[in-house]
């Protein structure tokens, strides 16, 4: 017997837990990605060229929609064998109709692939080839009519692919570009490559383990900055009395801390006042 009570978790199921929790804020940061990308290719004009080389040709962003549509991560099926859908940050259950039915993300992905392939500032400039040129015909199975009947606009879009499959890949135009490189950026992953478990433990001691004497410093800063006579400085208008409302000009004597209009006031308020009065009292801010 380890000792343990029964209901305490096991540091297995604690791991399990911690590592579902991490699943979660994962995809969820990955959702919030593909709207941050949406977002950037609709004012791909006010942006710098550099980026838009880097959404096509560096990082061929295109190619990696497409398969981020045939892997839709948005839809899978529940426990029960329907279709679920992920809806504003949870998984929701829908009905038949839902598995022909666009999700805001679908909707944004479709959306950014349209403004990469189509936009008038991103087709000269992608340079398609044969392996790029075979990932985006794919598209086609995609475009039935249930999407185009959501997304009229993608009609555009299936004409230029089918154009596409019977022309060679036309050659991009090739421009000179001059980009800021982000040397701070690259300087620190260079310096502290293979050292980021040591500087996460030095923080995570630095900012969670604090020492005695840094608890006992951050609880002075937080009565400076609570102390009563600074907030009530901060108060428009005279102190109103804590049980009735109206303008106060007595005070506890012991916590300094309620107003009241008269004794009779305080007499009657003292039995709601006496546990917060005897934590002030006990522990005055000065001590």
């Amino acid at each position: 017997d380890s000792g343990e009570d029964e209901t305490t978790p096991s540091r297995k199921e604690i791991v399990k837990e911690l590592l579902g929790q991490q699943k979660t804020l994962e995809f969820g940061i990955s959702t919030k990605a593909i709207s941050i990308l949406r977002y950037i290719t609709d004012h791909l004009s006010e942006l710098p060229l550099s980026v838009t080389t880097r959404l096509l040709n560096t990082h061929d962003v295109p190619c990696l929609l497409v398969r981020l549509l045939e892997k839709a991560p948005w839809k899978k099926t529940g426990n029960s064998g329907r279709c679920l859908c992920y809806e504003d940050g949870q998984w929701r259950e829908t009905g038949p109709e839902g598995r022909l039915k666009l999700t805001k993300l679908e909707g944004q992905v479709w959306l950014a692939l349209y403004r990469l392939l189509m936009g008038p500032d991103c087709q000269p400039k992608y340079q398609l080839n044969l392996h790029n040129k075979a990932t985006i015909l794919r598209l086609r199975s995609y475009l039935s009519e249930p999407l185009l009947e959501q997304i009229p606009n993608l009609a555009n879009l299936q004409r230029y692919l089918q154009h596409l499959s019977f022309m060679d890949p036309p050659p991009a135009k090739s421009e000179l570009i001059l980009e800021q490189v982000p040397a701070v950026y690259e300087k620190l992953v260079k310096d502290h490559s293979g050292k980021w478990a040591a500087i996460a433990r030095k923080h995570s001691k630095l900012l969670l383990e604090p020492s005695p004497e840094e608890v006992k410093e951050q609880a002075k800063r937080w009565v400076d900055t609570y102390n009563l006579d600074v907030l009530e400085s901060l108060v428009d208008g005279p102190p109103t009395c804590a049980l009735c409302g109206r303008e106060a000009c007595k005070r506890c004597s012991r916590c300094k801390n309620e107003w009241y209009c008269g004794r009779e006031c305080q007499v009657k308020h003292w039995k709601t006042h006496k546990a917060s009065c005897d934590v002030i009292a006990t522990n005055p801010p000065d001590s």
